[in-house]
């Protein structure tokens, strides 16, 4: 096995008794765009959101100054602005589809997601990276579909968010397929992700990550008075919401019982793709993103509740939710009036659009890190024939994309919740001095310019 350093990019630092590998390079093409979002963009997007007074997924569709569908013909239109700077390579649609009637929907509603494609430059690369926020919004009364309902965080954020990237991206090319969304029916119970996520499975999209932005423009947080503008939460799912599903299936249930038993048996309840997702952000958004912390929490979303990256985890995709901090309740959902001295509704002037920036300059390093990097290494193992305390692992290149560079051995020890050091081999096996009872592992394909994939954990193979 040969070891190495991408010395140019790695630093290794020794921490008590163990190593942990930092990146200390940048790609200046990933900086330059990190550093051309921009918050006075993101506030105009927000506050042209707005202006519509509601974006209700019940409301008027007709108009085109107020309601959803003025809304989402701007969305559209200006999505298609950013295109122009594509060469062709950006396509702006509607995802339309008729919502039934049932729950939060009372009677059958056209709705419409808003999807800018940039297509990928290789041919042979089949992922796709999604990003999305979604645009409609509600007061205290979910089926008011005619009060003002502003959604200036809740989810204009998101949606600015997208958006902006959108307009940065558009100039860029990059191996991989980007798509950034703008979606309807969250509120009424996630009707557009749905829509996309079971169309993105039947038409079998090589979603390799999908990051949700919703309510990421807030830095305060209700009773606690905390204050925040650095801190970003990312929820991820630990055991696949998939392998759950199936289990009531006979055949299935079999199959994916093995799979849950083998995968909490060794302590990989914490090794999910979608875990993984989160701990790339962490490690990539801060890397590009000044004064910032991304804080993993261990849930697929807030406690008792959902967001848009949930359809996606159902139908088999690696997904995470990023939110604020620190939320405020008098903000989200309320109708906008004054009692008692207390401004309550979701409006544009009580959002932090440097925060915001912020947030969106973290799904673009991550964004590009992963559309720029090679697919991720395939049938990855752990060598499980002998009782040794090395670990011997395997795995073959990608089948599909430019050739890695080499790839990452990732380590760490059970305990801890980041990976501990990265170690560069040029072949497809290594064999640690580390047990794997110890210790988990993981592999990720790398290129010349230091860009990774997604890790991947390894199965036991004999």
């Amino acid at each position: 096995m040969k070891k190495t350093v991408l010395g140019t990019f790695l630093l290794t630092i020794s921490i008590s008794a163990f190593a942990q590998t930092t990146i200390i390079r940048q790609d200046p093409q990933i900086s330059k765009m990190v550093d051309e979002v921009s918050a006075k963009n993101i506030e105009t997007i927000v506050r042209k959101l707005v202006s519509f007074k509601t974006r209700h997924t019940l409301s008027d569709t007709t108009s085109k100054t107020t309601g959803i569908g003025a809304a989402r013909n701007w969305i559209k239109a200006e999505m298609e602005s950013y295109a122009k700077a594509s060469g062709g390579r950006m396509r702006v649609d509607f995802d339309t589809f008729i919502q039934p009637a049932g729950g939060r929907i009372d009677k059958p509603t056209v709705l419409k997601n808003v999807l800018a494609t940039l297509k990928g430059t290789d041919p042979n690369d089949t992922r796709i990276y999604v990003v999305s926020g979604h645009y409609d919004s509600r007061v205290n009364d979910i089926m008011n579909a005619n009060a003002v309902e502003p959604g200036a965080v809740d989810d204009a954020s998101g949606t600015a968010l997208s958006m902006e990237l959108c307009r940065v991206m558009a100039t860029r090319k990059f191996p991989a397929t980007l798509i950034f969304m703008a979606v309807a029916g969250e509120e009424q119970g996630l009707n557009g992700s749905t829509n996309v996520a079971k169309r993105a499975k039947a038409e079998n999209w090589n979603v390799d990550a999908m990051l949700n932005n919703d309510i990421v423009g807030n830095t305060y947080g209700m009773e606690t008075g905390l204050k925040d503008n650095r801190s970003v939460r990312v929820f991820s799912e630990g055991v696949p919401s998939t392998a759950i599903a199936s289990r009531t299936d006979s055949l299935a249930a079999r199959r994916a019982g093995i799979a849950i038993s083998s995968l909490v048996n060794n302590g990989g309840e914490n090794d999910s793709p979608s875990r993984q997702l989160a701990r790339y952000t962490k490690e990539i958004g801060e890397r590009y993103v000044a004064q910032l912390d991304v804080k993993m929490i261990y849930r697929r979303d807030r406690f008792l509740r959902g967001g848009d990256q949930t359809p996606f985890l159902q139908n088999g995709f690696t997904a995470v939710r990023f939110t604020e901090m620190n939320e405020d309740f008098n903000r989200q959902h309320q109708d906008v009036r004054k009692e008692k001295g207390v401004d309550y509704g979701d409006l544009p002037d009580f959002a932090d659009y440097d925060y915001i920036q912020k947030v969106a300059r973290m799904n673009l390093s991550v964004l590009a890190n992963l559309a720029l990097a090679p697919a991720e290494p395939q049938n990855v193992g752990v060598i499980t024939s002998g009782l040794t305390n090395k670990t011997q692992l395997k795995w073959e290149a990608p089948k599909s994309g430019k050739k890695p560079a080499g790839y990452y051995v990732l380590m760490r020890e059970t305990i801890s919740p980041y990976w501990e050091t990265k170690t560069f081999v040029t072949n497809t096996k290594a064999t640690m001095d580390y047990s794997k009872d110890n210790y988990f592992f993981a592999i990720q394909s790398v290129d010349e310019l230091g860009h990774e994939s997604l890790p991947v954990v390894p199965k036991p193979i004999r």
